[in-house]
């Protein structure tokens, strides 16, 4: 069986960007993830070691986003799912998009946002 766990909108203040000012002044980011798993087992025993801990999943997006610097957004989101993929077995496929608000790009844009979408067969053969 197949399930989805998601955690909507994480915000954070990180330090990305190509340019000097995006690094030394920052800004703001959110992070959507779809974490796909089986937690079929989770009603017959209502345990949390049954299924993924998303308080776990969030923290670690945090400290990944928050302790580094990335030229790239895709860079950022690629190291969010390996991390994703380390530390929490029981995820079979990751989907996360990671969006950067209000980009220096010399025009009007909400957001722009990098997706990556992986599973644990692909991240297992690099």
């Amino acid at each position: 069986m197949t399930n989805i766990i998601r955690i909507k909108k994480a915000s954070f203040y990180g330090y990305h960007g190509v340019f000097k000012q995006e690094q030394n002044v920052g800004g703001k980011f959110e992070a959507d993830v779809d974490l796909y798993t089986d937690f079929s087992n989770v009603s017959e025993f209502d345990n949390l070691k049954n299924t993924i801990d998303y308080e776990k999943v969030y923290s670690l997006i945090l400290s990944i986003s928050v302790s580094q610097k990335f030229y790239l957004i895709e860079t950022l989101t690629n190291k969010i799912v390996d991390e994703l993929f380390f530390h929490f077995e029981k995820i079979d496929k990751i989907a996360l998009r990671v969006r950067k608000n209000n980009p220096p790009i010399g025009g009007v844009v909400d957001s722009v946002e990098v997706e990556v979408i992986k599973t644990r067969e692909e991240y297992l053969r690099k």
